[in-house]
């Protein structure tokens, strides 16, 4: 291979290697020892009718759960807070994206009693915090201070 042709190749695998490795960061797929982030928004000014807001969005905490299979616990904590971190016990867990956990004294503190695919899962019967949840990239932009509207769950 000659040396222009292995330039050409490098301006090509350069900005490939680039838009997955943000895509990658962007999805939320890849994440260290078991753990998964949910990232909530808050309503401003407005109220909450379903999914939507009737006033502004604004970024809201982040959720951070680790899962540890061989202890049947799952631990986690609110990102950028010094608050210890809680623990939700005799859990069923396959990996870090999917769990399942009895109600425990700290469940009001969580999200979810459940993770399904990396989705926190909703029961109006358990003790859990409500929220609504956007992707990784509109909890940025939201953070950032961006004014639009995306898909809530």
């Amino acid at each position: 291979m000659t040396h222009a042709r292995r330039f050409k190749l490098r301006w090509f695998a350069l900005p490939v290697l680039v838009m997955l490795s943000v895509f990658i960061w962007a999805s939320d797929r890849i994440t260290l020892q078991g753990e998964r982030t949910v990232y909530t928004v808050n309503c401003m000014n407005g109220s909450w009718e379903g999914n939507r807001c009737t006033g502004d969005l604004a970024a809201g905490p982040r959720f951070r759960y680790r899962a540890l299979k061989i202890r049947g616990e799952v631990l986690f904590w609110i990102l950028g807070l010094p608050e210890p971190s809680s623990k939700l016990a005799g859990c069923e867990i396959q990996d870090g994206r999917n769990w399942r956990c009895p109600i425990s004294p700290d469940a009001p503190k969580s999200l979810t009693l459940v993770m399904a695919n990396g989705e926190p899962q909703r029961n109006p019967a358990w003790p859990t915090r409500a929220f609504h949840a956007v992707t990784k990239v509109s909890w940025v932009l939201l953070d950032l201070g961006l004014k639009y509207s995306p898909s809530v769950n």
